[in-house]
């Protein structure tokens, strides 16, 4: 082997090297272990503030030297190996960015009628479909202006921000890309705000990515704890308004004339609510009867409680209150009641508090008008931070205006001195005081008598982040809690030692001190591996694990490959130095290990091109343990395995009791060819009955809908437990055991078509009620939700994907899978430069994968453990695909080499011969990957149970397929060669 001591020296740097990159993550846990410790003593056993004791122990430690002398915690802590949602908790979320309200924002709030219907249209579109708002948008304006309008027109885009950019007779053509540039460019600003915010939060290795030009934010936030905290700072378009107010005073006699009119209705009409606040106070109860009218009639202050000044010092610029609940009820009465406004109060608009006080919000008048354009807007904003009021008791937020802020600050403080002024973030009051003396030095604070240190703390950091260009919402996300997350490390790391273990002892049964040699080389792997994952700041996750698994089969192939053929050479008389060189040269062993390597790794390149989230991770895993086992099996092992045999020592690559397998193996594969298509055409043709008939247990993935993983302190019935939320959702959700007894996966699609970031709110709340009677008593909504170290009941993790990116994901699918065949069958073509062999691979292929949907189909309804075909199950297709290549192309190679060696064999000799040569080589492979994927089914997370199924299921099929499929396959399209041979 040439350029020896190079190798060695890379790999002694790289070995150095990974270990310097994996002591940062030893020190760190060893820091929080201490942390951890300390927590579990200071709570006393209370599970949620062990978090909090925690982090005041790590941020008391945060700057103390811990590795080197040089590196405190702080510095540790940005090195060390990433964990991902699955195994650290936290929240993985697609945020879509509102194009149409960027157009809307674009066009000034544009009235023309064919502009709205265009929007209306394509927003109506784009529920089933995968082109681009603005696309859509488009395409639904050319169809609705038949050309009578155009972009360019004064009453759409043609106003003063693109004066210089077009004119009023441009072509819809040129206005195009101008307006996709300006939306790229908003896009590009909520990005920024949103890394901003994020950088500001706290959270250790944050991760914030683009997807393409779709408006889409990928954003994972390991180990958040606090998910509504999350959710509300991630949604926030920081829209700071500052308004005058009307006071209560001012506005009571509209509110007794609205109340009156009102009453006209009859008392026993119900009100029918489009929010279903009905069904919610049916469910709730009558929370509000503590501040409204003894009897429930149909008018407003049946559901407002006013705030009456009967003298000055009653005046406030609260004007009432209502129960959260009755707020859609009460916005509804005053929309009705508008009309009775003075005129030149005919612009009030009416808000509610940011926060309630307890069950309740206030409700406030603000001095609107036709534009409604505050007269300060957030843009004057030039700082915010957290501060305290003048007591040091009531954390507060204080700004500070630009100049031309602060002038505006002064006229209006001026203006309404002894009057009110209303502090209005994303259409929600923060604060509404009274003005005593005018305020000319651009200084103002925003502050409330329950804000919280938190709460104040993210105010500040959302408003000096600025503001998103447009609404965004969360689209998908999947929120993992922080106990579920320490127990997938658990199972995924105890899974993992049990595989390593099991394949380093089977390769010394099978293969003596050659074998050990292999471990060797298979440790080497292992940390060049994680080092390489360390050093480039890779997220680690249980599909992640799983794929580093499926390497470590992958490596022990490779040395299986090389050892066999070595004792090939063996076998023909050579000597052993002669032997071990013949096993790793290109013509023995280099060509079958490169060929597999390589049509695996492309695999791995197609899912992390179409793949999301944890098939990123599970794709990159792959594709880097390809890249080192091939490394260290060609390299490392043969630097070893050269060391020990040049020191005069002897090798046997066998045992007493496996010297004699699958020797003089000679199986006419070829003749049971047509059994072998019978019996797979059976199967199929039952999966695709059980297809139509039973079809397949689609996830939220592919259908859209919320997943929630529930957790009750003792065994619960899943059957009751559908029956009792039936009610709550309309029809029954299903609902089914998720790894314990004790453990429910909910599944519901009940409002996932609607729009608004309360609604995930809402279906929580309604959870929550309808598992009353299946709680423990005393479990409070805010224990239920989760989100804390220690939690032992409620929502341990949940999944939310909307039907659009639903369709999404399952067009990818289809392009993953399809682009994985089609790369396959030109690299296939390539290498062995006939069409027979990539017909041959790519039938087996279909023909696994149609088995695996067979069974998952026919069985799904009767496993123990979830199989629900999702993005982790495409990922499993797609491995499975990749290994039933890696074995069919092993053997295509042995195929090839006998057609050169023997050509005056008949061609079913070659086949056959080849076969049967190769079945140590595949059963040995099998075996090994078995039994480490085997070992994560068993002991590895709930999670992943489906997803390893699907790979055991594949490798079982993969064998088969290349002895009895593909080679077959090929061989009947070959037919002509043998008969020229006659």
């Amino acid at each position: 082997m040439q350029n020896k001591g190079l190798i060695k020296l890379f790999a002694i740097l790289f070995g150095i090297v990974s270990l310097y990159q994996l002591s940062f993550t030893w020190f760190a846990n060893g820091v929080e272990k201490k942390a951890n410790k300390f927590a579990i003593e200071k709570a006393e056993g209370d599970a949620r503030q062990i978090a909090k004791f925690e982090r005041s122990y790590l941020d008391s430690v945060a700057n103390d030297t811990i590795l080197l002398g040089r590196f405190t915690y702080n510095d540790v802590k940005d090195k060390v190996l990433n964990l991902g949602l699955d195994l650290k908790g936290g929240i993985n979320a697609i945020l879509q960015v509102s194009v149409k309200d960027i157009l809307i924002g674009l066009s000034n709030n544009s009235k023309n009628p064919v502009f709205n219907q265009a929007l209306d249209a394509a927003t109506l579109a784009q529920k089933n479909s995968n082109e681009t708002f603005f696309d859509l948008f488009y395409k639904e304006f050319e169809k609705a202006s038949a050309g009578t309008v155009k972009l360019s027109d004064p009453s759409i885009f043609g106003n003063k921000s693109f004066q210089e950019k077009f004119n009023f007779e441009s072509s819809n053509s040129d206005v195009k890309p101008v307006i996709e540039s300006e939306i790229n460019a908003s896009i590009s600003t909520a990005f920024q705000v949103l890394r901003s915010r994020i950088d500001k939060f706290g959270v250790t290795q944050p991760n914030i990515q683009r997807i393409g030009n779709s408006g889409r934010i990928l954003i994972e936030l390991p180990g958040a704890q606090d998910i509504d905290r999350v959710k509300k700072l991630l949604q926030s378009t920081a829209e700071l308004q500052f308004w005058e107010v009307y006071s209560n005073s001012e506005i009571q006699n509209f509110l007794y004339e609205a109340d009156a009119k009102t009453a006209i209705v009859s008392e026993t009409e119900e009100v029918k609510d489009s929010t279903a606040t009905d069904k919610l106070e049916d469910l709730l109860g009558d929370v509000s009867d503590s501040i409204t009218a003894p009897k429930r009639q149909n008018r407003l202050f049946a559901y407002l409680y006013p705030n009456i000044a009967v003298n000055q010092a009653q005046e406030s610029s609260l004007i009432g209150q209502a129960a959260i609940v009755d707020t859609a009820r009460v916005n509804k009465f005053l929309l009705e009641a508008r009309q009775y406004l003075p005129t030149e109060m005919r612009y009030t608009k009416f808000l509610w508090d940011a926060k309630p006080n307890g069950e309740v919000l206030g409700l406030y008048a603000i001095k609107s008008n036709r534009q409604d354009i505050a007269p300060i807007e957030g843009d004057v904003i030039e700082d915010a931070v957290q501060s305290y009021d003048q007591l040091g008791t009531s954390p507060e937020v204080s700004m500070t205006m630009n100049s031309f802020g602060s002038r505006l600050w002064g006229k209006m403080t001026t203006e309404n001195q002894g009057k009110f002024v209303a502090v209005v973030l994303d259409n929600e009051v923060h604060t509404a005081p009274r003005v005593n003396d005018p305020i000319i030095t651009g200084r103002t604070s925003i502050s409330g008598g329950n804000m919280s240190l938190t709460e104040a703390q993210d105010l500040a950091n959302v408003l000096k982040a600025g503001k998103l260009p447009a609404a965004a919402h969360i689209i998908q996300s999947e929120v993992v809690g922080p106990s579920l997350g320490q127990k997938a490390i658990n199972s995924s790391f105890r899974s993992f030692g049990l595989a390593l273990i099991l394949v380093l002892l089977w390769m010394v049964f099978y293969y003596g001190k050659a074998g050990f040699f292999a471990n060797i080389a298979l440790a080497v792997n292992i940390l060049f591996l994680f080092g390489w994952l360390a050093s480039f700041g890779a997220v680690l996750t249980l599909p992640g694990i799983a794929g580093i698994i499926l390497t470590i089969g992958m490596s022990v192939d490779a040395n299986v490959i090389i050892f066999e053929r070595i004792k090939e050479e063996l076998s023909n008389g050579k000597g052993i130095k002669e032997a071990i060189a013949g096993g790793f040269s290109f013509k023995g062993a280099l060509s079958a290990i490169l060929d597999a390597n390589v049509t695996t790794f492309l695999t791995g390149v197609i899912l992390f091109v179409f793949g999301t989230g944890p098939i990123k991770g599970f794709a990159y895993t792959l594709m880097l343990g390809i890249v080192t086992s091939f490394f260290t099996a060609v390299f490392i092992t043969r630097i070893v395995l050269d060391w020990y045999v040049n020191r005069g020592n002897t090798l046997t690559f066998n045992t007493n009791i496996t010297k004699n397998w699958f020797n003089n193996i000679n199986i006419d594969f070829l003749k049971n060819r047509k059994i072998a298509y019978a019996i797979s055409g059976l199967i199929i043709l039952a999966g695709i009955v059980s297809l139509v008939t039973n079809k397949l247990n689609y996830g939220v993935d592919f259908i859209g809908g919320r997943s929630y993983v529930v957790k009750f302190d003792q065994p619960t019935s899943a059957t009751e437990v559908a029956e009792t939320l039936k009610g709550a959702f309309g029809d029954a959700p299903e609902v089914k055991t998720y790894g314990e007894d004790s453990q429910l996966k909910i599944t519901t699609k009940f409002k996932i078509e609607e729009d608004g970031n309360e609604i995930d709110d809402e279906i929580r709340e309604l959870l929550f009620t309808g598992l009353q009677s299946h709680l423990p008593s005393g479990t409070t909504f805010d224990s239920f939700k989760g989100g804390y170290d220690g939690q032992t009941t409620g929502i341990m993790s949940s999944i939310k994907v909307e039907p659009t990116i639903a369709d999404d994901i399952k067009t990818a699918a289809g392009w993953a899978i399809f682009g994985s065949l089609l790369v396959v069958f030109l690299y296939i073509l390539f290498r062995f430069r006939k069409w027979q062999f990539s017909l041959g691979a790519v039938v087996a292929v279909f023909h696994d994968v149609l088995i695996v949907l067979a069974i998952f189909s026919i069985f799904y309804k009767i496993m123990p453990f979830d199989m629900e075909i999702g993005q982790s199950f495409i990922a499993a297709i797609l491995t499975v695909v990749g290994y039933s290549l890696n074995d069919t192309v092993v053997i295509f190679d042995r195929i090839r080499e006998y057609a050169k060696e023997h050509s005056s064999w008949k061609y079913s000799k070659v086949v056959n011969n080849a076969l049967s040569n190769t079945l140590g080589r595949t059963i040995n492979t099998s075996i090994t990957t078995l039994v480490v994927l085997l070992a994560i089914f068993l002991f590895g997370g709930d999670s992943i149970r489906g997803f390893m199924f699907a790979l055991i299921i594949g490798v079982l099929v993969g064998t088969y397929s290349s002895l009895f499929i593909a080679s077959p396959i090929m061989y009947d399209t070959t037919k002509k060669l043998e008969q020229g041979k006659k």
